[in-house]
């Protein structure tokens, strides 16, 4: 599925990616490939992606990796989900 991760001040990831696990405001929840549309509201806490993650040198600072994961550390944001496209609003 493609991934796209937006702040207010640049896309920080694009490109394809095996699933992604996001802190929604009642747990935690994980999206994999044909996964049901959905939009939902995130609260504070890590975007976690598996899959081959490339990241730009200028947004590498904004990532960790653990686990075989990449790690984004958010404080709130909005996802929606439609068409295995994935579209993370993160803050």
């Amino acid at each position: 599925m493609y991934l796209e991760i937006v702040s207010p001040e640049a896309t920080l990831f694009s490109g394809e990616v095996d699933s992604v696990a996001v802190p929604g405001v009642s747990g935690e929840f994980e999206m994999l490939k044909d996964h049901a549309p959905i939009v939902s509201i995130l609260k504070a806490g890590n975007i976690a992606i598996n899959g081959d993650v490339t990241l730009h040198e200028d947004v590498q600072n904004k990532f960790t990796k653990k686990d075989g994961k990449t790690l984004l550390a958010i404080n709130s944001g909005t996802i929606e989900m439609k068409d295995n496209k994935l579209i993370i609003l993160a803050d």
